[in-house]
C-alpha cells in the first residue's frame, strides 16, 4: 500500500471518527473506484456510523462517502451539485470533449478530488461537483480551448442526465470476466488478464481479480486505463454452443 492510499485510509477514519463523537454528518471528496474500494474494506474498522456514497447521479463512477451517526435525528443535502457548462454562442463552437472541458477546471488550480462525473451532451456538460468548489468555477471558468462558454448551478436532485452508450454485440464461449472484457475493448483474452491480475479491474465497484469470475447480468465493469460498460444480457446460444452477448460501453 503506498503513501497515499495510507493517507486516504487514515482521512477516512477521521471522517468516520468526526461523525460518531460530534454527532454530524462528515463527506469525503470524491473518491475513484479504487479508493471506493478501499472504502469498502475497512468499513469493518470504522466507528459504528452509517456509511452511504453518492455521486449525485446512478451512473456516476466518482463519488462521496457519507459517514452519518446511527442515531442522527435529522437530514442534511449532499455537498453535491451540477454545473451546467455550455457554449454562450453553439453556432461559432469549437468541438469539446470530456478531456476539454476537465482539463478546463483543473487548469483554475482545482483538485481532481472536488469533481465528480462529467457527461457530455451535444458539447454541453453537465459536471458534478462539490457544493464548495462551485462558485469558484462560476467566477473563473470563461473560456474552453478558444470557445466562451457560460457556467450555471443546478442542484442535481432536480436533473437526470443519462451517459451516451456504444452498443457492442460478440459470441463468447463462456460468461467469464476475461472474455466479456475482450469483447468490450475489442481486445484478446491474452492482453486482458493483465489488467485483472494487476488489480485494474473492479464489478459494481468491488475488486476483481480472478480472470475466470462469473458476470451477471446488469454488472458494471470498470478497467482502469480502458473505460466501463455494463453487461446487458446472453442474447442467445448459437447452434456451436457459443453464446451472443450484448454489452452497453459507456462513451
Amino acid at each position: 500500500m503506498n503513501k497515499e492510499e495510507l493517507f486516504l485510509i487514515n482521512r477516512l477514519k477521521d471522517l468516520a471518527n468526526t461523525a460518531y463523537e460530534k454527532n454530524i454528518y462528515t463527506y469525503s471528496d470524491f473518491l475513484n473506484i479504487n479508493e471506493l474500494n478501499i472504502l469498502n474494506q475497512i468499513k469493518e474498522s470504522l466507528p459504528p456510523v452509517n456509511v452511504n456514497i453518492t455521486g449525485g447521479n446512478n451512473y456516476a463512477e466518482r463519488k462521496i462517502a457519507v459517514f452519518s451517526p446511527d442515531e442522527i435525528y435529522y437530514q442534511e443535502p449532499h455537498p453535491i451539485v451540477v454545473l451546467s457548462i455550455a457554449p454562450l454562442n453553439s453556432k461559432f463552437a469549437q468541438h469539446l470533449t470530456h478531456r476539454d472541458f476537465l482539463g478546463a477546471i483543473l487548469n483554475l488550480g482545482i483538485n481532481r478530488n472536488k469533481i465528480g462525473d462529467i457527461f457530455v451532451k451535444e458539447n454541453h456538460a453537465y459536471v458534478y461537483c462539490k457544493e464548495d468548489i462551485s462558485i469558484y468555477i462560476i467566477d473563473n471558468l470563461f473560456q474552453i480551448k478558444h470557445t466562451q462558454v457560460s457556467v450555471q448551478t443546478k442542484q442535481y436532485e432536480s436533473i437526470n442526465i443519462t451517459p451516451d452508450f456504444k452498443e457492442i454485440t460478440g459470441t463468447v464461449s463462456n460468461i467469464r470476466l476475461d472474455s466479456i472484457i475482450a469483447i468490450a475493448f475489442q481486445s484478446s483474452r491474452n492482453s486482458i488478464i493483465k489488467y485483472i491480475h494487476e488489480g485494474k479491474v473492479f464489478i459494481n465497484g468491488k475488486l476483481t481479480t480472478s480472470n475466470g469470475a462469473v458476470v451477471k447480468e446488469g454488472d458494471i465493469i470498470s478497467v482502469r486505463g480502458k473505460g466501463r460498460f455494463i453487461f446487458e444480457n446472453l442474447i442467445k446460444e448459437t447452434k456451436k454452443g457459443r453464446k451472443l452477448i450484448k454489452i452497453n460501453l459507456y462513451q
